[in-house]
């Protein structure tokens, strides 16, 4: 395990692994893959998430991760509450479209409100309605605490997962960047 030289404070080194270092060895990691929905004044809004995992059974919590840079995270965060929707492995049309800046994402989607106010994505696998109970700034991304209203366990097929910057556990290895 590497330290950090004596005198250098954790994170200052100046040969800290750079983002595509990351983006590769962390694609190691194998995730599942979701979309955060929630509803404000402007109408519904949502984003593909693949940084969400449970925290607590009790009391029931959950959290996930957001880019400060993206549009839809803020009006979640204000409204205070959303739906995490977890995709199955054949939602590839959902996970692009609401991973993609460009676009009204809700057009012409058969989406309906929970009984919490937030979007419910059509088929899939489980619906998390939560709270917004804490945010936690880290890097360039917030790590959002939410307090779990209710689960809607909608189907049971194949989950999608990302691994290796593609869908599916034999995606191949993505190219290095130089």
């Amino acid at each position: 395990m590497a330290t950090e030289p004596a005198g250098t404070l954790p994170g200052t080194r100046s040969d800290a692994p750079s983002p595509d270092e990351m983006r590769r060895a962390l694609g190691q990691f194998a995730s599942g893959v979701t979309v955060v929905t929630g509803l404000d004044t402007e109408g519904p809004v949502g984003f593909t998430c693949q940084s969400f995992a449970s925290v607590s059974l009790e009391p029931p919590l959950i959290l996930f991760c957001a880019d400060h840079r993206g549009r839809a995270w803020p009006r979640i965060r204000r409204s205070g509450r959303f739906t995490i929707n977890v995709l199955r492995e054949d939602q590839t049309d959902l996970c692009f479209r609401f991973g993609s800046s460009r676009g009204t994402k809700f057009d012409g989607l058969a989406w309906e409100p929970s009984r919490w106010s937030t979007p419910s994505l059509p088929g899939v696998l489980v619906r998390v309605h939560a709270d917004v109970q804490s945010v936690h700034t880290a890097g360039d991304h917030d790590v959002v605490i939410g307090r779990v209203r209710e689960l809607d366990s909608v189907c049971e097929e194949r989950p999608m997962v990302f691994f290796r910057g593609g869908f599916g556990i034999d995606a191949a290895p993505r190219p290095v960047r130089a």
